[in-house]
């Protein structure tokens, strides 16, 4: 599968650019992808609609938006784009207004990206790259930063929150949805920070985690044991049988292992 790095090359990459709205800075992450031949121009006018119909679920973390749609012919390859914003804009999200970085994603499938969207969880959750990323002068130089996460990373030590297993500690597996409203895009960077926590608690033979789209969701919650979203999705979903928790910020795993724990009634 194609690294972090290989999927925004420089090319796709602009610094402190200047948007007047959420729609001029999503449009200036799709016209990197058009420019880099990932997609065409019809995709961004995709992207723009998707969160017209959806909300702005796709601000996944404090000044982070992750702007994308669904696979459609506009896609040409699966790629990436990466825009920093000279001042930052409102995208009408309630807790991680205003946005300063969005990167835009194009994919053909759910599957080609998804070691990609790990590496980018990973990086964003992490306060030294962080900032390496936002002190970035250079494209080139914010691509070395990418290219220097790419190398696999070492496990972390598996801090168990007590003795106790899902489901009594039985041999079941239990599944937990991570729902967004395209099902590979939002969701995915929710599914590997939880997949995260989950092996530090020693609990990835107990517990499975899937990620899908909102009308997915419905068909399939009465499989799972609780559904993590965004607070807007969350609204769309309604009741649907099982426990809909939201996270604000999708690649904190102290928030998420806080969910988690909530749900399992886990102190």
């Amino acid at each position: 599968m194609p690294t972090l790095s290989e999927l925004i090359p420089a090319e796709a990459v602009r610094l402190d650019v200047a948007a007047a709205d959420w729609r001029e800075a999503v449009r200036a992450a799709g016209d990197l992808m058009v420019a880099t031949g990932t997609s065409t121009g019809e995709y961004t006018t995709e992207m723009i609609e998707n969160v017209e119909a959806n909300g702005p679920y796709i601000v996944i973390a404090p000044g982070f938006a992750f702007a994308h749609a669904r696979p459609s012919p506009a896609v040409l390859k699966t790629g990436m784009s990466w825009v920093r914003l000279a001042e930052p804009v409102e995208f009408g999200h309630e807790a991680n207004d205003p946005v300063s970085l969005v990167v835009g994603l194009a994919a053909r499938d759910s599957g080609a990206h998804t070691e990609a969207m790990a590496a980018l969880a990973r990086l964003l959750g992490d306060p030294e790259t962080e900032r390496a990323l936002h002190e970035a002068r250079m494209p080139e130089a914010l691509v070395a930063v990418l290219a220097g996460r790419d190398a696999p990373q070492e496990p972390e030590e598996r801090q168990e929150p007590d003795e106790r297993q899902p489901g009594g500690g039985g041999t079941s597996v239990h599944k937990i949805l991570t729902v967004c409203g395209n099902g590979l895009g939002t969701s995915l960077f929710l599914k590997n920070t939880l997949e995260q926590v989950l092996d530090r608690w020693g609990w990835t033979k107990y517990v499975t985690v899937e990620a899908t789209d909102t009308m997915s969701a419905k068909g399939k919650a009465g499989e799972a044991v609780a559904i993590l979203t965004s607070g807007e999705i969350a609204r769309t979903l309604g009741d649907v049988g099982v426990p809909v928790k939201v996270v604000e910020n999708f690649t904190s795993t102290g928030e998420v292992d806080r969910i988690l724990r909530d749900t399992y009634d886990v102190q």
